[in-house]
Order: structure tokens, then sequence, then C-alpha cells
């Protein structure tokens, strides 16, 4: 055999290991982020959409309030926060001119798949536009409420019955046809009532026994999740289990933590920008 021949093997072997490497790291990236919170690690794993969902949907009725118009513009903001958390997207660095965590874009690190259609497809409305955009803004194209009639086809629809479906593919909920007097709703009432149990009180305990005073110590899927709750206004229905002392309690301090300063917060060590950033959006919203 050639030392020519000994050579081109060598050389792609190499980028063979290459590509292995990448896709390796990859999907330990995936895996780390899945399991941050190691004593959840034998329960059914969710992401932070399909978790807000669970938490505003009516167990028996199996909908969402009627009144609520904010849990929209939340899954969409747990969707960018997913995604930053499995590492494809970040924020652009701060510079002298956009220190805000509001001024700064939404940069592509990776357009790997997920396995989440969601997620996919806002990586790739991510990826096939320019210029860039912010958290706010994005917040805005992924529900629709935008008034550039040129961006309307970044709107994700029909979100909630899409992360429905996830979940009664899990095994969490199920679907039914309930008759509304002038017209009929597909629901999904919860039958894994032990997960949404699991998940309200995993909510209940980081604000009550386990309960850090320090959202940088905290379990950063926890954290992203009680401030999506807020903002979806979904918080009341993690609470409302607890006696009259606890819920105070409960509210006082997660109330303490969404009032915090995501500028602030955002710079400390070890701080996960898009959860502040999101926060942002939505104060300033």
């Amino acid at each position: 055999m050639t030392t020519l021949t000994h050579r081109a093997r060598r050389m792609e072997v190499g980028k063979n290991s290459e590509k292995k490497a990448e896709s390796e790291e990859d999907t330990n990236q995936d895996r780390s982020s899945d399991n941050e919170d190691s004593g959840d690690s034998k329960d059914i794993r969710l992401t932070l959409m399909e978790e807000v969902l669970l938490l505003g949907l009516k167990d028996k009725e199996g909908y969402t309030s009627f009144w609520n118009d904010c849990i929209s513009s939340g899954l969409r903001g747990g969707i960018l926060i997913e995604l930053a958390m499995r590492g494809r997207i970040y924020l652009e660095p701060p510079t002298m001119r956009k220190k805000r965590l509001l001024d700064r874009k939404v940069l592509l690190k990776s357009d790997s798949p997920t396995g989440d259609v969601l997620l996919d497809e806002t990586l790739k409305h991510i990826k096939a536009t320019e210029p860039t955009e912010t958290v706010q803004t994005w917040i805005e194209l992924l529900t629709g409420e935008t008034w550039n009639p040129f961006k309307l086809q970044y709107q994700l629809r029909n979100v909630r019955e899409r992360i429905a479906k996830n979940l009664v593919e899990k095994g969490i909920l199920t679907t039914e046809k309930q008759n509304f007097l002038l017209f009929d709703m597909t629901t999904h009432p919860v039958t894994n009532t032990t997960e949404k149990q699991r998940l309200v009180k995993k909510l209940q305990d980081s604000v009550l026994e386990r309960w850090v005073n320090d959202p940088q110590r905290m379990d950063k899927r926890t954290l992203a999740l009680l401030v999506l709750a807020h903002s979806s206004d979904v918080l009341e229905n993690v609470f409302s289990s607890l006696t009259d002392d606890k819920y105070d309690v409960a509210m006082n301090r997660a109330k303490d933590l969404v009032e915090l300063d995501p500028e602030v917060e955002g710079t400390k060590h070890s701080a996960t920008e898009m959860i502040w950033a999101v926060l942002a959006a939505f104060n300033k919203s």
C-alpha cells in the first residue's frame, strides 16, 4: 500500500473521529440539560412548555382558564429558554451600545434537531431571519402579536393543542370532545395526576422547604419554570393547595424572585441570561 493511500486513510479516519466527537458533544449537551435536576431523572421528561401548560390546565375539564390571556406568550418564552438551555441559541455578548438584555439579539449556536417539533420550527425561523431579532421581538413574532405583516409567517400556530398532544403521547393527558352549547371543543383532561402533583410539589418545595434565597443557587429549570409560571399567570394554580400560612410565604418569595432586576441577575456568574431576558421582556410588556 502506498504512502499516499496510508495518508488518505488517516485523514479520513481523523475527519470521521471529529464528526463523531461533535455528534457526541451535542448529544451530551442535550443529555446534561435534560438531567439538570437529577432528582427528577426517573420521572417523565417534560419540556418547559409542557410543564407550563400542564400547570395551567384544569384537571377534570382539560382546558386552561378562558380569562388567561398570558399563557400564549408564556409558552413562547418557554420555547426560547428551552432552546437556550439545550445549547441551540444564545444572546449576543454585551457591548458598550448593547448592554441591556432586551437590546441584545438572539443568535443561533446550533441548528441540530431537538426532537421537538415546536423547538425545531422556532430554530428554523431564527436561522432564516436577517437581521437578527431580540428576545422581546421573538416572543411577539412567535405569538403573532406583531404589526409587521411581512413577519406574520413566524407565528407558531396551534401551540397549546400541539403541546397537549405531546402530553397525550407521554400518557399524562387524554383527549375528549366537550359541547359548549354553541360549539364543540377538544379538551385534554389530566389522566396522570401523579406527574402533575410531582411538578406542583417540586415548585412548592423550591420556595418553601428548599428555598435558598438566591436564584443563582437554584436549579436552572426550576427557576425558569417559576418565571414562566408567573408570566403565564398559572402560579396561583401551583400554590392553591397550600395552607394559608404557607401560601402567603410561597407567594411572597415567588414575588420577590420575579421582582428582582433581570439586568443585575443576568450578569452574575453562572446565570442563564435567557431566563432573565424573557423575564425582562414580560416585565416590559
